[in-house]
């Protein structure tokens, strides 16, 4: 309960008497003053004016039932049936016994008997009725979104536990609604326009859940968490809430993911149920081939592999199940291609699991804000290789190593960069630092970005942006980023020979590095083909299985050995 003791000695509540009789005005009046300040309306019609006028002010009304023009039990009705009014508490007053149960049915908080012979007793009730009002309007401000008008996630968990335990042979579906590219919205549009399509969501939801068992909230941002009861019409109620979107806002760009767990396991937490509804909404982020998913078996089986991968994380990295292969990289700029660097990439031969494909693991470990630890161990692995190789062939291979969004947050970065060069007595031009252009242009966190890197560039790293061209970076933002090569996206290259239009892309991504005086390098090249296309148009430096697949490092040792017998041989 919350105490109401120090604010009442600084703010006298306000409370509205409604009587006709002037006489019983008067002394209610004279005995609510000693403690509030008091409003009179001597009918229904002049209190709702008031009412109206004053409804952020007035605390509590004192209301007859017998009155001319508009009676009690009207005004009692009326008030209930406004949102904004229905706030506020009403004490009605009466001799008849049998309209309590009327009165209370129409919303009335309690009853004073006439004559009022008690002033005590009235105050109390008065206090007590104002006190209980102001503290279900704190709950409801902490229950309920403010924008939405649905639960909000915590009284939600708590609402669908009670429901369990009241109905636990009732089976029940986790449902989750997400609005693809919300911020975009947002963008464009401005946060009013965004909260007005969460407000006409939540009014959506309200609406289905009027004849159907459930409830929801929003849980955070653009999601919802529905819980009722099990159906298998979910496409229907799909269509049903995005015509109501479109035809509210005008807008048929809105596009509403959802994702359902269909009878959902109540031996597991609610949090957890709608964790699984989440994910099967999220295997629809990438895609518009259908609105809903339902999670299933297969999901469930991920979901159980990734939590392995990442329990056997830490005991990989000592045990060194992960190994480093290297995939060379090619000058082309001559008449003989020459081994010009490589770069480290990471694969993982599981003792049980066998090899495990990095596609698996390393998103999981991104999303996870583990990745830092597996960057760490490659850049270790990769500066003792590149030590190794000079001192065996007195000869320098540098290694472009991934530098992940994770690491470039790490205040520690440069600490551990330079202590790792150092270790293994390379130089900081020998140690390659790739970093993706969606890093660079990530409008939030960009300028932090920029500034790490440039200090990288200063202590003397080299810099490759990775994916050129799967990004948005705009010509103005590539003359101010610091880069000392662009690596053009894969997609680019695959699509060379078949697309004029990727091949004219890529002529024109390399005129932006000569105007940027930075090598080109092409990475997934496969074919003869891409080569010859890529050389012609100028490309610096090719990577990709029209050389070699990425191997270990034994057996990139056959590729230093041949380059250093074609060098001998040219001379």
């Amino acid at each position: 309960m919350i105490d109401h003791s120090a604010s009442k000695d600084s703010i006298r509540r306000r409370v509205l008497v409604v009587d006709d009789e002037f006489i019983n005005r008067q002394i209610l009046g004279h005995i609510v003053s000693r403690d509030y300040d008091v409003l009179y309306a001597e009918n229904g019609v002049e209190a709702l004016e008031m009412i109206k006028e004053k409804k952020d002010t007035i605390s509590l009304i004192l209301l007859d039932l017998l009155m001319p023009v508009m009676d009690g039990y009207e005004l009692l009705s009326t008030i209930q049936a406004d949102a904004e009014l229905k706030r506020i508490p009403v004490i009605v007053l009466t001799a008849e016994k049998t309209a309590e149960v009327k009165c209370l049915k129409l919303g009335a908080v309690d009853f004073i008997p006439k004559p009022y012979d008690m002033p005590d007793v009235i105050l109390a009730r008065v206090g007590r009725s104002i006190e209980l009002a102001e503290d279900n309007m704190i709950i409801d401000a902490t229950e309920n979104d403010i924008i939405s008008r649905l639960y909000t996630r915590q009284y939600f968990y708590r609402y669908s536990e009670r429901h369990d335990a009241y109905f636990p042979d009732v089976p029940m579906d986790a449902v989750v609604l997400n609005i693809n590219r919300f911020h975009i919205i947002n963008d464009i549009n401005g946060r009013a326009y965004g909260d007005s399509v969460l407000k006409i969501i939540g009014a959506q939801i309200r609406e289905l859940l009027e004849d159907k068992s459930g409830i929801a909230c929003r849980s955070d941002a653009d999601n919802f968490y529905i819980y009722l009861e099990h159906r298998d019409n979910y496409g229907e109620i799909l269509r049903t809430i995005k015509d109501g979107v479109t035809e509210k806002t005008g807008n048929d760009h809105i596009h509403i993911r959802m994702g359902v767990y269909s009878n959902a396991d109540s031996g597991i937490p609610v949090e957890q149920r709608f964790d699984r509804a989440f994910r099967a909404s999220v295997n629809l982020k990438t895609g518009y081939r259908s609105d809903y998913s339902i999670y299933d078996d297969s999901m469930h089986e991920k979901e159980l592999f990734s939590e392995r991968l990442i329990s056997d994380m830490d005991q990989a990295i000592s045990e060194k199940q992960f190994k480093v292969f290297y995939q060379p990289k090619y000058n082309i700029k001559g008449d003989v291609p020459v081994l010009s660097s490589a770069e480290a990439l990471i694969r993982w031969i599981h003792p049980e699991l066998g090899f495990i494909s990095p596609g698996a693991f390393i998103p999981l470990f991104e999303d996870n804000g583990l990745i830092h630890k597996l960057d760490k161990f490659v850049w270790r692995e990769a500066a003792s290789q590149i030590k190794k190789w000079k001192e065996k062939y007195n000869r320098t291979v540098p290694v472009s190593v991934n530098v992940s969004r994770v690491d470039l947050f790490d205040p520690n970065l440069k600490n551990v960069l330079t202590e790792i060069v150092n270790e293994f007595d390379i130089g900081t031009d020998e140690f390659l630092l790739e970093i993706t252009e969606s890093s660079y242009t990530d409008k939030s966190n960009s300028k932090h970005i920029v500034e790490t890197v440039k200090e990288l560039r200063e202590m003397g790293f080299q810099i490759e942006m990775d994916d050129f061209g799967s990004g948005y970076s705009s010509l103005n933002m590539l003359t101010t980023m610091p880069i000392d090569a662009l690596k053009l996206d894969m997609a680019f290259v695959r699509n060379i020979c078949a697309s004029e239009k990727d091949h004219r892309m890529i002529k024109l991504m390399i005129d932006i590095a000569d105007f940027l005086s930075v090598p080109v390098i092409a990475e997934g090249v496969e074919y003869e083909e891409q080569y010859k296309l890529l050389k012609e148009a100028g490309c610096d430096v090719i990577q990709g299985y029209y050389f070699s697949k990425p191997v270990p490092p034994a057996d990139f040792e056959g590729l230093i050995e041949k380059d250093i017998l074609r060098s001998q041989n040219a001379e």
